[in-house]
C-alpha cells in the first residue's frame, strides 16, 4: 500500500463522518461502453486507432457512441482491463454499424494479461444500419479464465478502411441456476489450518489500541496473530524512541504498548523492523528487547515493507534496489538470530521475475531452469541471498486486489481465486533461485485489503466483508500460512472512490475494521470486521480443510473438519440479487440432525446503517436430513453452517472377565465414555479421540460391582 496513505493515517483519523443513501445493484451483465465507458474499462486504441468515444451520430441507444477511424494497415479499437475472471460471463456482446460506406472487413481478439487470444473474423460490417456483435468467450479463448484484460476490432485487410460505429458493448452474464450444487468430502484433506490467517495489522497511530476495549474487539472478533508498527512506516520508525525519522513527538502506541495487548490476547507476533532508515544493530536490539529482557516470545520478523516499491522510505545510496536489500538483509537476519536464535526472519518478495527492477541492471540473475536472466525484485534478491550463504524463514506478500477508481465489485468478488498463481510464483522462484534451500521457506501474507492505496466506500461496505472471506476461503486451498488484514483502525476519508456504481451505504472509505471514535457499540464495526467474528465458527488452528466444490462461480464454498471431528462449510454468495437454493452433499461424514447456522448479510448491514434490527451475526437451529439436504443462501451474504458428527454407538462385551466397550464414529472425532449407576448421575470415565472408525476401551472396574449403565457422548 502506498505511502500517502500510511503517512495520511493520522489525518485519515480526522476525517468527518457523512451520512448517505443505500444503493442496491442487482448481478447482471457487465457493462463495457454504453455512452461512456463503465466498470474501470479504459481506451487504450491510441496510436493505433483514432477513436472518438463521443461520437453524436449514428447511436444504437442513448446520445453517443464511439466512432472508429482506420487510416492505416492493422489498426483497431482496443478496449483495456484490470485482469478479471470470466466465470461468470458467456458472451460479448457489441452493436457495430459500418456507417455509409459499409464492408469493412475486421477481426475481434481477447487478451489475457494483454497476450491475444484467438481471432474470430467478422463478415462486413452492415452499411447505414446496426448489426448486434455476441460472440461466446470460449470462440474467443477466454472462457472460464482469471486474467481477461481487453479485446479489440482490428482491421484485417492490411489497408486503411472508412470509419464505423460501435455501441452498448458488454460482457453477458451466464443465468443463475435454478438449484446450485455444492459437495463436501470429509476424506479428501487439502491442508492444516493455521492460526495465523486470523490476523490483523495493528498500528503505532492507534491511540486506542492499549485499552480494554480494544482487547474485547481483538477477543471477540477472534483474532489469532497480530503485526506491528504499521506497513510504510515500519522503514521510518524507531522502536526505542517510539518516533519516526526526525518527528520530536512520539507515536501514542508504543512497542510495550502494542506487547501488552499482544501477550494477553496470546497472539503470535509479526513485526517489522526498520530497514529503511534503520540499522541492523537497531533491529536485533528489538528482538533482544522483546524476548530477552521482557520475554514476549514474538518469533515471526521482518525485514521492512515493501521495500520494492519507490513509495517506501530508503535511505540507502541504491534504493529500492534487490542486491542493496540482499545484501543488508543478510546483516539483519545474522544480528537478529544472534540475538535471538528462535525466532524466524522473513524478507519481502513479490510475484513476477521482472517485476520491480526498478532500473537496476548490474546484478541479473539467472533461472537455472530456464537459463532466463531477470533483474526483477525477487530473483535478484534471492539469487544474492543464496551467494552469500543465507536463507531467510518465509518470503513476506502483499496483495491488493484493486487500484484506486478501478474499484469493481464483481471483479472485487472474483479476484480471490488467484491466491493459487500467487503461491505457484512464489514457489517457483524459490525453487529456481534457492534450490532445496528454498523447500522449507514459508509463504507469508501479511498485507490483504481491497485496494492499493487511497481507500474509498467498498472498504467499508458488506462488498468487503465478503471478499475477506473469500480471501481466506481460497488462500485456505494454498500453501499460504498467514493472511494478515490491514488493518484494526484507520480513518474514514470522503474523497476516494464513493461511486454510485459500488454497492453500500457508507460515504467515505476506511481501511479499519472499527471506527471506536464513538465506543464500543457494534454499530461501530464494519462488515470486515463481522466476517472475522464469523470465520472463528468456521476454523481454528489445527483443524484440517477439506475439499469442497460449488458448480456455479457466485457461490464459493470451503469446508473444515474441526479436532472435534465436526464439519462445518463456508458459502460466500457473491450475488447481490440472487437467493440460491444449494443443494448439500456430504462424503465420508454422517451428521447429526441437528446443525448450527451463523449469517451475515444486508439485513445485518443494514440494521446498522437504520438502527432497527441487530448488526450482528444471526445464529439459529439448522435440521440436517441425512448427508443430502437442502440451504437457501441469502445474496451478499455469508453463512457457516456448522454440523456436528451424528451420535456415537456403544457396544460392549465381556472377555476375561473384564468389560471392554467400543466407540462407533466419526474418524477424527473426540467422545467421552461415561457411566451411571442411575441414569440420573453420569460420570466421565475417559475420553477417547477416533483415528478409523471406532476405538475399544476396557472398563477396569471389579467384575462384581453394582449394576452400572454407560454411555459415549460427542466431545463439542
Amino acid at each position: 500500500m502506498r505511502t500517502s496513505i500510511r503517512r495520511g493515517a493520522l489525518r485519515l483519523f480526522l476525517a468527518a463522518l457523512a451520512l448517505a443513501r443505500f444503493h442496491s445493484f442487482a448481478q447482471s451483465d457487465q457493462a463495457i461502453y454504453s455512452d461512456a465507458l463503465a466498470n474501470a474499462w479504459q481506451d487504450w486504441s491510441g496510436g493505433w486507432a483514432t477513436v472518438n468515444l463521443n461520437n453524436a451520430s449514428p447511436a444504437h441507444s442513448g446520445s453517443k457512441s464511439a466512432s472508429v477511424a482506420m487510416t492505416g494497415a492493422w489498426q483497431g479499437f482496443y478496449l483495456h482491463h484490470d485482469p478479471q475472471n470470466t466465470a461468470t460471463f458467456s458472451n460479448l456482446t457489441f452493436w457495430v454499424n459500418g456507417g455509409t460506406s459499409g464492408g469493412q472487413l475486421v477481426n475481434v481478439q481477447a487478451t489475457r494479461d494483454q497476450s491475444p487470444q484467438t481471432v474470430v473474423q467478422l463478415s462486413a460490417l452492415p452499411t447505414n444500419s446496426w448489426r448486434q456483435i455476441s460472440l461466446p468467450l470460449a470462440a474467443l479463448g477466454v472462457s472460464n479464465v482469471a486474467n481477461l484484460d481487453g479485446f479489440w476490432i482490428q482491421d484485417r485487410t492490411g489497408g486503411a478502411q472508412p470509419t464505423f460505429f460501435v455501441d452498448d458493448i458488454k460482457l453477458v452474464a451466464y443465468p443463475p441456476p435454478a438449484v446450485v450444487q455444492v459437495s463436501v468430502n470429509a476424506t479428501q484433506t487439502v491442508r492444516t489450518v493455521d492460526a495465523r490467517w486470523f490476523a490483523v495489522n495493528a498500528a503505532v497511530w492507534d491511540s486506542q489500541f492499549d485499552t480494554a476495549n480494544t482487547s474485547a474487539i481483538l477477543g471477540e472478533m477472534g483474532c489469532q496473530a497480530l503485526r506491528f508498527p504499521g506497513g510504510s512506516l515500519s522503514d521510518e520508525y524507531h522502536w526505542a524512541s517510539n518516533k519516526s525519522g526526525t518527528n520530536s513527538w512520539t507515536w501514542w502506541t508504543s512497542f510495550d504498548a502494542f506487547a501488552h495487548i499482544a501477550t494477553n490476547l496470546h497472539a503470535q507476533t509479526f513485526i517489522t523492523v526498520n530497514y529503511g532508515s534503520g540499522t541492523a544493530l537497531e533491529a536485533s536490539n528489538w528482538v533482544r528487547y522483546a524476548n530477552i529482557t521482557r520475554g514476549c516470545g514474538f518469533k515471526y520478523w521482518e525485514i521492512g515493507n515493501e521495500n520494492y516499491g519507490d513509495w517506501e522510505t530508503d535511505t540507502n545510496t541504491f534504493a529500492h534496489d534487490p542486491f542493496t536489500y540482499a545484501t543488508r538483509a543478510k546483516d539483519y537476519l545474522l544480528a537478529m538470530k544472534g540475538a535471538d536464535p528462535t525466532i524466524k526472519v522473513g524478507v519481502v518478495a513479490v510475484t513476477g521475475e521482472d517485476s520491480y527492477s526498478n532500473g537496476y541492471t548490474s546484478h541479473p540473475a539467472t533461472n537455472p531452469r530456464t537459463s532466463q536472466a531477470h533483474n526483477g525484485w525477487t530473483p535478484v534478491m534471492l539469487a544474492t541471498l543464496k551467494n552469500l550463504g543465507v536463507t531467510p524463514d518465509f518470503l513476506i506478500y502483499h496483495r491488493y486486489a484493486q487500484n484506486p477508481l478501478a474499484e469493481n465489485d464483481a471483479n472485487l468478488l472474483a479476484s480471490s481465486l488467484s491466491w493459487t498463481n500467487d503461491a505457484g510464483d512464489l514457489r517457483q522462484q524459490l525453487t529456481d533461485y534457492l534450490g532445496t534451500n528454498g523447500a522449507a521457506v514459508e509463504l507469508i501474507c501479511t498485507e490483504n485489503n481491497s485496494v492499493s492505496f487511497d481507500p474509498g466506500k467498498q472498504t467499508t461496505s458488506l462488498v468487503n466483508a465478503l471478499f475477506l472471506a473469500d480471501s481466506l476461503g481460497n488462500l485456505a486451498q494454498t500453501e499460504f500460512n498467514s493472511l494478515v488484514w490491514w488493518d484494526l483502525r484507520n480513518g474514514e476519508i470522503t474523497t476516494n472512490n464513493n461511486s454510485a456504481a459500488l454497492y453500500g451505504w457508507r460515504p467515505y472509505g476506511n481501511y479499519g475494521l472499527v471506527n471506536d471514535s464513538a465506543g464500543a457499540a457494534l454499530t461501530n464495526r464494519y462488515p470486515a470486521w463481522f466476517a472475522f467474528k464469523l470465520l472463528k465458527n468456521f476454523a481454528r488452528g489445527g483443524d484440517r480443510v477439506v475439499r469442497a466444490a460449488s458448480d456455479y462461480p457466485l457461490v464459493s464454498v470451503f469446508a473444515c473438519q474441526r479436532t472435534n471431528g465436526a464439519v462445518t462449510l463456508l458459502a460466500v454468495n457473491k450475488s447481490p440479487s440472487n437467493t440460491f437454493n444449494t443443494t448439500i452433499s456430504l462424503n465420508a461424514f454422517a451428521p447429526h440432525t441437528n446443525g448450527t447456522l451463523y449469517t451475515y448479510g444486508p439485513p445485518q448491514d443494514d440494521a446498522a446503517r437504520t438502527g432497527v434490527g441487530s448488526p450482528d451475526i444471526t445464529q439459529t437451529n439448522f435440521a440436517v436430513v441425512g448427508t443430502n439436504f437442502t440451504l437457501a443462501l441469502q445474496a451478499y451474504s455469508l453463512t457457516v453452517l456448522s454440523l456436528p458428527p451424528a451420535a456415537p454407538r456403544l457396544s460392549a462385551a465381556v472377555t476375561n472377565g473384564q468389560l471392554r466397550l467400543k466407540v462407533t464414529g466419526q474418524p477424527g472425532g473426540g467422545y467421552a465414555i461415561l457411566r451411571s449407576s442411575n441414569f440420573t448421575s453420569w460420570s466421565t470415565l475417559t475420553n477417547v479421540s477416533l483415528s478409523g472408525s471406532f476405538v475399544e476401551w476396557t472398563e477396569a472396574s471389579p467384575a462384581n460391582a453394582p449394576a452400572r449403565f454407560y454411555r459415549a457422548a460427542w466431545l463439542p
